[in-house]
């Protein structure tokens, strides 16, 4: 069950991403900080932003956008500007991608076996989470 986040998580995120995140995303994630999304009626796990007020809420974000971002670099394909938000547990992400220092508002589908990205929304705010 996702917990609420306290902005000064964001923020740190934002630090270490080098990036400030979309409005619609950050403001999502303060209210619900994880949880499941419906992409083309397929579910996604979406990643939290880590959170440190606690040992439960560390435990429950420890695989965040960044560890999961860092993981997803192996595949040769991944873009160099994309931050990684979610799963659909067969290796594919949902991703924002980076213009200078700001992740912009549309939410991709980036295939890990080809290396393609689809247009899923235009905000992360029109994704349907359950």
């Amino acid at each position: 069950m996702p917990f609420d986040l306290d902005e000064k998580f964001i923020v740190e995120a934002e630090s270490v991403l080098t990036g400030s995140l979309p409005d619609s995303y950050r403001l999502a994630m303060m209210q619900s900080n994880g949880g499941e999304l419906e992409v083309n009626d397929e579910g996604w796990e979406q990643y939290p932003i880590l959170d440190k007020t606690d040992r439960k809420r560390l435990s429950r974000s420890c695989n965040n956008i960044i560890t999961e971002t860092e993981s997803c670099k192996v595949f040769g394909c991944f873009p160099e500007n994309a931050v990684a938000i979610a799963s659909n547990g067969c290796g594919d992400q949902l991703v924002l991608l980076k213009e200078d220092n700001v992740y912009l508002e549309p939410v991709y589908l980036w295939c890990h076996e080809t290396g393609d990205l689809t247009l899923v929304a235009n905000k992360f705010s029109e994704l349907a989470r359950l």
